[in-house]
């Protein structure tokens, strides 16, 4: 462990060119007796974009949580730029050095303009006595032109779509290091945490065009993600995690996909495919006529017993509103839906009635909408069947705790302990006991929205693989996503939207990653 006291510079002779922009040496870091992170090297390079994979639980957050000074090491050191730093950081310290963090929450306060969040951290750490609001106004707008980004000042950013949120985080946090690094004559460093499960296809686009022009300004970034495809399209290196040691670090150049999920995982998988069937001679499960609310109109939409139906397009197109709409959960103004021989008014639907009729439907905010993180794994898995275990008065808590138990198992869930808050389980793991919660119904028809969203590799196979068995067996499935590789893995059709309406319908051999993306881009001359 570094004094508290020591700061020491690289050493002499060495160029500034050569010098590492961030290095952790031998990190350690234990919770009760269990190694998050176990001599741990990661190396940074200046004005690279350097990707850090892994599972949950792989150590990912410890380290990145130990640069932002939130965890103390049990040991290690640190350099940025070739200076020595002590350990531990004071929380809130690392923009002095040049750091920058942007977390999946973003950290930005939805009350407020765009130029407040925009200067909010200059506010908090500089005292002024007067604010020039116009000529704050004015450098916001110079430098959002300097990034190619359109914002309005004024504009209050809880009305902005979630991909300019997350672009207004990157450009201030890079803009609060630039203050940081100046003092030490570097360019600084800006941790991404995960930004861009909640983003459509092209928003995370735009993202990736951000990051690059902040390369091109000599900074360096890392990139926190779970997603292999956005890891190997964005970065140059990436360092993989497993089990809190350093399982790899792979040049991306040149490298496939396989070769990071071996590192991730510890043994090399064969990706799930679909092998795909044409559904449309039989049974009808579920016809939609005329469905309307939202951005949808006059939508027709018909599933078939055992079919796996997606829904895309680019943002706006309002593809994601069909599962809510049909579940009851959004109010549709227009619309009526066939279910095994009823004809339901959608208007009139709501989840209770949903779910009595055999619809499920697995919302793709995880934590907001879908379960209760404060609630034992138990407790989540039965409320949609809590009929099942009335005794009397009460529950019959021994037999809730077996079932969630049994399904915990047959999910795959890790830890398999109905005890645990759903809280406490990674996002994949929680993920599985949400559709277990579901599956144990045996619904009729299945309604996902992004159901791998944020999920590691591992689990979302295994997610995958739950929902083709289901339709296997004769459930009917529409997914709505943003994520083409998912709709190509599990998809016997998918339905492109724009403007609320389907423009395009691939099945077969169209139904591959690329050929969805052509299409919701061939869609884009629609949505304006």
């Amino acid at each position: 462990m570094v004094p508290s006291n020591v700061a020491t510079e690289t050493k002499t002779g060495t160029s500034k060119a050569d010098v590492p922009a961030l290095v952790f040496r031998h990190l350690s870091k234990s919770f009760g007796g269990a190694k998050a992170l176990d001599d741990v090297e990661f190396h940074v390079d200046r004005g690279e974009v350097h990707g850090l994979l892994g599972q949950n639980g792989s150590g990912k957050s410890t380290l990145i949580k130990v640069l932002a000074g939130y965890h103390d090491p049990d040991n290690g050191e640190l350099e940025i730029y070739g200076r020595r730093i002590p350990l531990p950081l004071v929380p809130g310290e690392y923009l002095k050095y040049g750091l920058g963090f942007v977390h999946q929450n973003l950290g930005l306060v939805p009350s407020l303009t765009v130029l407040e969040n925009l200067i909010a951290g200059a506010l908090a750490t500089k005292a002024r006595w007067y604010i020039d609001w116009r000529a704050e106004a004015e450098r916001a707008l110079e430098t959002f032109a300097r990034f190619r980004l359109d914002f309005d000042p004024d504009a209050i950013v809880g009305a902005l779509p979630q991909v300019q949120q997350a672009l207004l985080a990157i450009v201030r946090a890079f803009e609060e290091i630039r203050a940081g690094a100046a003092e030490h004559g570097t360019p600084g460093i800006l941790i991404l945490d995960e930004p861009t499960p909640f983003l459509p296809r092209e928003g995370v686009e735009r993202l990736f065009e951000l990051i690059r022009d902040i390369v091109s300004h000599g900074a360096s970034v890392v990139f926190v993600s779970h997603d292999v495809d956005e890891v190997m399209e964005i970065t140059d290196r990436a360092t993989v995690l497993r089990d809190g040691k350093v399982a790899g670090v792979i040049g991306t150049k040149g490298a496939e996909r396989n070769d990071f999920i071996e590192k991730i995982i510890g043994r090399r998988i064969d990706l799930f495919t679909t092998e795909r069937v044409d559904r449309s001679a039989s049974e009808v499960t579920a016809h939609v006529a005329g469905l309307t609310g939202g951005p949808i109109a006059n939508l027709d939409l018909v599933v078939h017993r055992g079919e796996v139906v997606g829904l895309t397009g680019l943002i706006g197109s309002g593809y994601e509103h069909v599962p809510y709409l049909m579940f009851g959960a959004r109010p549709a103004s227009g619309g009526t839906l066939a279910l095994n021989g009823l004809l339901l008014s959608l208007p009139a639907m709501n989840p209770y009635w949903a779910v009595q009729l055999g619809i499920a439907l697995l919302p793709g905010d995880r934590q907001g909408a879908s379960g209760v993180g404060t609630l034992p794994i138990e407790d989540n898995v039965t409320l949609p069947v809590l009929d099942w275990f009335r005794r009397g008065l009460g529950l019959e808590r021994r037999g809730m705790r077996a079932g969630a138990a049994a399904l915990g198992q047959a999910y795959e869930v890790r830890p398999n302990r109905p005890d645990l808050n759903l809280d406490s389980l990674s996002g994949g793991n929680q993920q599985k006991v949400l559709l277990a919660k579901w599956m144990q119904s045996n619904p009729d028809l299945l309604l996902l929205d992004e159901p791998t969203q944020g999920v590691d590799v591992g689990a979302r196979q295994a997610v995958f693989k739950a929902v083709r068995a289901a339709a296997d067996q004769g459930l009917a499935v529409i997914c709505a996503s943003s994520d083409h590789e998912q709709l190509a893995a599990i998809c016997d059709r998918v339905l492109v939207f724009a403007r609320g309406r389907v423009v395009s319908e691939l099945t077969g051999n169209n139904v591959t990653k690329d050929r969805i993306t052509e299409q919701c881009y061939a869609s884009a001359t629609l949505q304006g």
